[in-house]
């Protein structure tokens, strides 16, 4: 890759700041849990695999600048806070429970505080290191189902900006573009927050993969005049029975893929299924602020006095699901089944 999404760096966590894109490439430099938590909030880093990456590298650093006879309430604290950020992304709790579960078994056994500082930082590297791998998987698992010369329709960004590295929907298109089965990705906007236009093209483009902005609202008409082969989108939360958590504007992209007879896949990694939540009317969607939506480049689009609606998320129905690509392997229905199997392995 040409760039990072993020990293461990001395002193803190350097992660490239997404708000800024494509305009201005800058790194940040966050040196506390509090600083990464905001960073999140606010989405200078986004996607569901990089916001669980980001939360553990934030308990890292934020046991790195605590004292010894505070580290056990500093945990609970830090992981609490972060935890609360963003609630649909299930990552970012399967990354704070798997970082926190081991800590706190260190802390209850004894373990020298700088043990634990050390054990953190090592676990937020390695959670780092093995979601690049993961990425890799999918993309190199999915790739076989993007026919030669594709136009490949995905929506909001599922590329290394989403995660460590290499992407998940995008880690699809990098495998089938390398054995030249892309003729070219269509990047739909995403509005409100443009991360198709903004992030997406911005990384295919670094890529030199061909890519082509559209609207929103562009999509079906595109589809009818047979200008897309397949649907490659990534998720935030996948329930037991295979429903799918992801941005807004997914599910309509599903009933349109359906309606015209094109493949709809899901590229994710296992972590991001949730076998807890048994549909996806029982996953939280966040509610962003309205100013996202009456606002456009910080200058208002409506009439003042007008409200907005701010869903960050939508739930696609597993049975508008072709298949859920993982690094496992590619899930087809019933795919709550194939999901679990997968899983207990």
């Amino acid at each position: 890759m040409s760039f990072f999404t993020l990293r461990l760096a001395e002193g803190g966590v350097e992660l490239l700041d997404q708000r800024l894109l494509p305009r201005e490439e800058r790194y940040l430099l966050l040196k506390t849990g509090e600083e990464i938590a905001r960073a999140i909030e606010e989405m200078a880093v986004r996607g569901a695999p990089a916001i669980g990456i980001a939360a553990a590298m934030g308990v890292a650093v934020e046991l790195a600048r605590t004292r010894d006879e505070n580290l056990a309430e500093a945990l609970a604290r830090v992981c609490a806070r972060l935890r609360a950020t963003r609630p649909t992304a299930v990552n970012l709790t399967w990354a704070l429970g798997c970082v926190q579960g081991e800590l706190r078994g260190m802390l209850d056994a004894g373990a020298a505080p700088d043990e634990v500082r050390e054990a953190a930082r090592a676990l937020a590297q390695r959670l780092h290191d093995e979601d690049v791998a993961v990425c890799r998987a999918i993309g190199d698992a999915g790739a076989p189902l993007v026919p030669e010369g594709s136009q490949v329709l995905t929506h909001c960004n599922a590329g290394a900006l989403a995660t460590a590295g290499y992407g998940t929907a995008l880690g699809v298109v990098r495998s089938a573009a390398r054995e030249h089965r892309v003729r070219r990705v269509l990047a739909s906007e995403t509005r409100p927050f443009l991360q198709g236009s903004r992030l997406t093209a911005w990384e295919l483009t670094r890529d030199q993969i061909p890519v082509t902005l559209i609207t929103d609202s562009m999509a079906g008409a595109l589809m009818r005049r047979g200008e897309v082969d397949l649907v490659v989108v990534g998720a935030d939360r996948i329930a037991a029975n295979g429903d799918v958590a992801n941005k807004i504007g997914t599910y309509s992209l599903a009933v349109l893929a359906r309606a015209h007879d094109i493949p709809f896949y899901v590229a994710a990694p296992l972590s991001t299924v949730d076998l807890a939540t048994p549909h996806g009317g029982e996953i939280p969607i966040e509610e962003r602020a309205p100013e996202e939506v009456l606002t456009f480049g910080g200058r208002p689009i409506a009439p003042e006095g007008v409200g907005a609606l701010n869903p960050a998320f939508d739930v696609t129905p597993a049975d508008l699901v072709t298949a859920i690509v993982t690094e496992g392997g590619v899930v087809r229905p019933p795919l709550g089944p194939g999901l679990a199997r997968l899983i207990s392995r």
